[in-house]
């Protein structure tokens, strides 16, 4: 029944996709999907009639229902009928959709549902290679979103990554690349992250500026500053949207005013107020290599005074497969070298990340190890003080989301501001 309710979905989408003609475009790689694709629906909006996907619909199910505008009604076979029975009047002009793949032959199934008129590579890691013999067979498993651009469409690549560039064979379309690299079509200058100096952090503040420059080959300087968006990740999210709204025609004044609107989804790098004056780099949605790394890089660019200190609570990262142990040691060592003063790690994988550090030269002092996200909470709830930056970070099973309700300024807010609020979530 799954399968033929999932052809019955593909089909129906396909059939509007037909009809209507929009512009489709999709975004893949390991990690920054999420955020990239916000960029791009939000900055669109200043021009176009935009949808992006719902909520995490970015696989055979998830698409085709973003597509027809609907919510996935479960186990309800009336609900699927609905659906399928229901027909759709109206859809945007741009859809900015997420291709997601789990095993080989996924991306095929998600190319015959919605062939992409620009498709955008973001950063290859070793998440989802639980499946895949090596990283490079699960980057020529995303190239294959590449590959079905039509030559009239265009391919854009995120230089900073070599992987994702030696990709760029499998384009038949033009390429267009972004990033810090200089040899990117369109690249950052000048970046820079400002934070509070006073390091008191309490809710309804401006916690952080983020600022870049981006110069292109053919356009002038482009001057970029927005509030609460954290890191380079984060600017590269932003430079991919230039990008693809530049392609599409949409003037500088256009960009400038939708850029401000940008934000992250919850559990997605999100600075909130935590207690006793501290600050929570919320990044509990998932954990990859790739954003781990980021997003340590990201607690790096604070520097909290006195006696305040950068805190990292890192969950385990889940589906790396052969790669588990080894990625896990590099983040540990990745952690001594931003500088953390001190580390908590979540869940029995996470101890690689803790012998990494010492490996590095992180104290045992400086350390503590959890079985789970609830006791590491309740740990941080006694330890925080004044000026506190705290990383907050691990895969979709660690529930590191509770670590951040139980230490967050305002818990009321948690539904708001939170990933996993959900009953079926709070649940489990």
């Amino acid at each position: 029944m799954k399968k033929f309710i999932q052809s019955l979905l593909a089909k129906k989408a396909c059939k509007l996709i037909e009809k209507h003609k929009p512009i489709i475009i999709g975004v893949t790689g390991s990690v920054g999907k999420t955020s990239t694709r916000n960029a791009i629906a939000t900055v669109l909006s200043a021009k176009f009639d935009v949808a992006p996907n719902i909520k995490n619909y970015n696989n055979e199910f998830g698409l085709p229902l973003t597509i027809l505008g609907k919510q996935s009604p479960g186990r309800s076979i009336f609900g699927w009928l609905s659906i399928l029975f229901s027909s759709v009047k109206k859809i945007p002009q741009v859809f900015v959709l997420e291709y997601a793949i789990d095993r080989p032959g996924d991306m095929d199934v998600l190319c015959q549902i919605a062939k992409p008129n620009i498709a955008v590579m973001t950063r290859i890691s070793t998440v989802h290679a639980e499946f895949f013999r090596s990283v490079e067979q699960l980057a020529e498993e995303k190239a294959k979103l590449i590959a079905c651009v039509p030559e009239n469409g265009l391919v854009v690549l995120n230089a900073d990554d070599p992987l994702v560039v030696g990709l760029s064979g499998h384009a038949s379309a033009k390429i267009l690349t972004y990033g810090f690299s200089p040899i990117a079509n369109v690249h950052a200058v000048d970046y820079s992250l400002w934070t509070r100096e006073d390091f008191s952090f309490e809710p309804g503040e401006i916690f952080s500026k983020l600022s870049f420059g981006v110069e292109t080959n053919e356009n002038g300087r482009l001057n970029v500053e927005v509030n609460h968006l954290l890191g380079k990740a984060s600017a590269s999210s932003l430079l991919c949207a230039i990008a693809i709204a530049r392609h599409l025609g949409l003037s500088d004044d256009e960009i400038l005013s939708a850029l401000p609107n940008t934000k992250h989804e919850p559990g997605r790098m999100n600075p909130i107020a935590g207690i006793k004056g501290s600050l929570i780099l919320d990044s509990s949605y998932n954990a990859a290599p790739a954003s781990m790394q980021a997003s340590l890089e990201v607690l790096g660019e604070f520097h909290p005074s006195e006696d305040a200190r950068r805190i990292a609570v890192l969950g385990y990262m889940a589906e790396l497969g052969q790669y588990s142990e080894q990625e896990h040691r590099m983040i540990g060592m990745k952690v001594q070298e931003v500088g953390v003063d001190f580390l908590v790690t979540v869940g029995e994988i996470a101890r690689d990340i803790r012998r990494g550090a010492i490996e590095a030269g992180l104290r045992e002092d400086q350390i503590q190890h959890f079985s789970d996200s609830v006791e590491a909470g309740r740990f941080l709830d006694a330890q925080l003080r004044k000026g506190d930056i705290v990383l907050v970070k691990g895969s979709q099973s660690a529930r590191m989301e509770k670590v951040v309700k139980d230490i967050m300024a305002e818990p009321t807010r948690a539904e708001e501001l939170l990933v996993r609020q959900e009953t079926a979530w709070l649940n489990k």
